[in-house]
């Protein structure tokens, strides 16, 4: 875990509190850098954080946010179509993207023809493109050691295995440093295709903020508590850094062993 940054932790009895935690603390990093920068960059995870976003869509934020000068990623997706039930594309579109004021051109999403195809080697190779361009033309800055892009926020959410994007527990995945974005074509949780940013680029990010909320699960806390008591590394999860801060949002349930 990177020395620039501890694990802060806030503790919500609500999913709703967690919410609207969630919202004022994005929109406040909107206003930071669409102010000192004109552009916010915002890399979004899967179902349940897309629920947690939807006080964004309530006053004042939706109001007040300046939608059109966010940048909209993914950390990982999966590699099915656009249209799909499961494509995180079509459930933030749905959920949250298409009732905001964000440009078309400004929300970058898996390759829709490789997606279709079901080619996830393919589909992480074209993402990474994406990045390299957007590099070049400075929409998106390089981390100070120059290797890998850096977002402004990151909005994680973890499985009960202690899983973070698509990097799970025993998985090589994880221990990619030499791509941007890579894929895995056999994941222990469906659909089995997905592409996922590496764990350099995720760590690279200014702010990363990990929610995880309504998975009651006794295994969901006991990872939470592994990673915070014994930050047993074997949990993706415990390797989430960031270079400015790093914030957990956690529900009671979540919590409940620390």
């Amino acid at each position: 875990m990177a020395e620039t940054t501890q694990r802060k932790r806030e503790v919500f009895v609500t999913k709703n509190e967690l919410s609207v935690a969630l919202a004022k603390y994005t929109a406040h990093l909107s206003v930071k850098f669409c102010k000192e920068k004109g552009i916010f960059t915002v890399v979004l995870s899967r179902c349940g954080l897309i629920d947690c976003l939807g006080k964004l869509l309530e006053s004042p934020y939706k109001e007040s946010v300046e939608w059109s000068k966010w940048h909209v990623f993914w950390v990982d997706m999966n590699v099915c179509s656009h249209e799909d039930q499961n494509s995180n594309y079509k459930l933030a579109m749905d959920g949250f993207i298409s009732k905001v004021g964000i440009p078309k051109e400004s929300i970058y999403a898996i390759d829709k023809q490789c997606a279709s195809d079901g080619d996830a080697e393919r589909c992480a190779t074209l993402y990474e493109e994406c990045l390299r361009n957007l590099v070049k033309e400075k929409i998106l800055p390089l981390c100070p050691n120059g290797q890998y892009p850096q977002f402004d926020l990151q909005l994680q959410g973890m499985g009960p295995d202690g899983h973070m994007a698509s990097l799970f527990p025993e998985r090589p995945q994880i221990k990619v440093t030499d791509k941007w974005v890579t894929h895995i074509t056999d994941s222990p949780k469906p659909p089995p295709r997905r592409i996922t940013l590496t764990l350099p680029v995720i760590n690279s990010s200014l702010y990363n903020l990990m929610a995880v909320c309504d998975d009651h699960t006794d295994q969901c806390a006991r990872s939470i508590a592994d990673i915070f008591k014994n930050n047993n590394l074997a949990l993706p999860a415990a390797h989430l850094a960031a270079q400015v801060e790093q914030m957990w949002y956690l529900d009671k349930a979540a919590a409940s062993l620390l």
